[in-house]
């Protein structure tokens, strides 16, 4: 199954870093989140990538296009112009990346990809969440269901921990739960050809347009993932991401 990546996105919440490049370029552990995103999909055998261009996309181009020289040793030949990469550290995948405009929503993000993608089932996700999620159990859920399409259901952690009280005294704080919030749409989507049928143009969003026009005809599924996802929207998540990483065992980290 291919993969479609939105990365097109301004991501003006996260100004502080999208000002000089694109939110999935962004880095955790020093290397982009799209990268770990990536790094998910491969470990369950989804290895060809569409990556939908937008705000900053020939940053993204130039990190792909780097990504081999620049993971291994390098021999200059500065008289004739020839480099020479020795043993380079590379990734076994496919990236197509693909423009998708500037100012084009997520749906139309999806149906300029149309032409690129085989007459068959596929997977969606943004270019700023990561997850533990198990993308094999996601896919046959998708099947058993006979839908559409296929969103992964998710309940993020609360923002603020709680307080217990006794009487008008505060007996203890509680940690953040990842259950404080109500299920929403963590991305990590499984669509079939049909949902383009769904998705008018540029001015389509997937999520206000498609995916509720979707569950009005009863052709949307919802997987629940109980476990580890996070998205990448503000300075704040960057710095829980990157000492989750530091720490050193990295919830959605589950390649070797």
């Amino acid at each position: 199954m291919q993969v479609v990546i939105l990365a097109g996105g301004l991501g003006t919440r996260l100004a502080e870093q999208t000002e000089v490049k694109p939110k999935p370029l962004v880095e955790i552990g020093g290397r982009p989140i799209l990268w770990h995103i990536m790094k998910l999909y491969a470990h369950y055998g989804f290895k060809e990538f569409f990556v939908a261009l937008g705000y900053k996309g020939e940053a993204i181009k130039r990190y792909f296009l780097d990504y081999y020289p620049l993971n291994g040793n390098m021999t200059v030949n500065l008289t004739q112009g020839q480099v020479h990469v020795h043993n380079s550290e590379s990734e076994d995948w496919t990236v197509n990346l693909i423009e998708t405009g500037l100012d084009t929503l997520t749906g139309g993000r999806v149906k300029r990809l149309q032409p690129w993608l085989k007459n068959q089932p596929f997977l969606v996700t943004y270019g700023d969440g990561v997850s533990n999620i198990n993308l094999q159990e996601l896919c046959d859920f998708h099947r058993s269901e006979g839908r559409l399409a296929t969103l992964t259901a998710v309940r993020p952690p609360a923002r603020f921990g709680g307080i217990i009280f006794e009487g008008n005294l505060v007996a203890k704080f509680t940690e953040k739960p990842q259950i404080g919030e109500g299920w929403i749409n963590g991305g990590f989507l499984v669509l079939e050809p049909g949902i383009f049928d769904y998705l008018e143009g540029d001015k389509t969003s997937l999520e206000a347009e498609g995916l509720e026009r979707l569950a009005e005809a009863g052709q949307l599924a919802a997987y629940r993932h109980e476990g580890f996802w996070q998205c990448m929207d503000t300075l704040r998540d960057v710095r829980l991401l990157e000492s989750l990483w530091e720490g050193g065992n990295p919830p959605w980290k589950v390649w070797d």
